[in-house]
């Protein structure tokens, strides 16, 4: 057992709830829950690179955001109960199928398991391990994993603090991201790439511009520019924003695509601010992007 479950204060939420009696705020009770252990090829190309990331997708999240594509996972709970020592076993047969690293996406609620799995096998992983996480998360649980992570892979969603809780209920999402995303390049430092071109230390801040929020946008490119420095991190501007069935009909603005107009002034605004880093074609924005969770994927 560990203290983090009894009273859970991993991310913003800080519920406080005994996780082994109940669930928290993120759907998850103290079992490490997983809905797919993969070899991702969809990632920014210095992620997945050669075979794709080995990639274990965590159930729950911290943000509930109501257009989420993997809300199956976040938001409904889907996935199968593992032990840390099953994980980890996990993350070494990732690295054997010729994985380029080992990617943990949305793991901040499972990460006293994480570690531990990590501390068991860290020593025979040859390849980098990568946080990719939605960005709503505390610095102190961030500075535990220094040592622990090689690439962070956070988001940067919101600026706008009424969009981030019209959104995900998340008032100080900014506030939270942006100190987090500090710590994080703080831990990485400088970007350093393999001899294939695949990043093993560095930070990649992604972001996914939403409809009728070009501006908010914007403001995060202005953020990056100016307290980050182009040494130390890549930029991902996402066009994929997909506007599924589930979307309730409280949030009509969020039933359509992105616009080439909104995507590509975000994309201009960032050049021009000197931001190096990826971008997507607006046909990504298509559903058999994403990835199907049936449990089969897990190892």
């Amino acid at each position: 057992m560990t203290a983090d479950y009894n009273s859970c204060r991993l991310c913003p939420r800080k519920c406080g709830v005994n996780r082994y009696e109940t669930v928290g705020f993120c759907g998850m009770g103290a079992e490490v829950k997983a809905a797919k252990a993969t070899l991702h090829q969809w990632e920014e190309p210095c992620i997945s690179y050669n075979n794709g990331a080995g990639t274990v997708f965590f159930s729950g999240c911290s943000l509930r955001c109501v257009y989420c594509q993997n809300s199956e996972i976040s938001n409904n709970g889907f996935g199968e109960a593992i032990t840390a020592e099953k994980l980890g076993d996990i993350f070494l047969s990732l690295q054997d199928r010729g994985a380029d690293n080992i990617e943990l996406v949305t793991p901040t609620h499972f990460i006293p398991d994480i570690v531990t799995a990590l501390d068991r096998v860290k020593n025979r992983l040859d390849i980098p391990v990568v946080y990719n996480c939605g960005g709503y998360e505390l610095t102190e649980t961030i500075k535990r994993l220094q040592g622990y992570i090689d690439v962070y892979l956070p988001d940067i969603k919101y600026y706008s603090a009424d969009i981030s809780s019209k959104y995900s209920s998340a008032p100080d999402y900014f506030q939270r991201a942006s100190e987090a995303v500090l710590e994080m390049i703080n831990q990485t430092g400088k970007l350093r790439y393999n001899e294939k071109g695949g990043l093993v230390k560095g930070t990649v801040i992604r972001h996914l511009v939403l409809p009728g929020c070009r501006h908010d946008s914007m403001r995060i490119m202005d953020w990056i520019a100016e307290n980050t420095d182009s040494d130390s991190r890549l930029v991902s501007i996402m066009s994929q924003y997909t506007p599924f069935d589930f979307i309730s009909s409280d949030y009509p603005e969020l039933k359509r695509r992105i616009t080439k107009m909104e995507y590509n002034s975000v994309v201009r605004h960032a050049e021009n601010l000197g931001i190096k880093g990826f971008t997507q074609d607006i046909t990504s924005a298509r559903e058999e992007y994403l990835p199907e969770f049936d449990l089969e994927g897990i190892i």
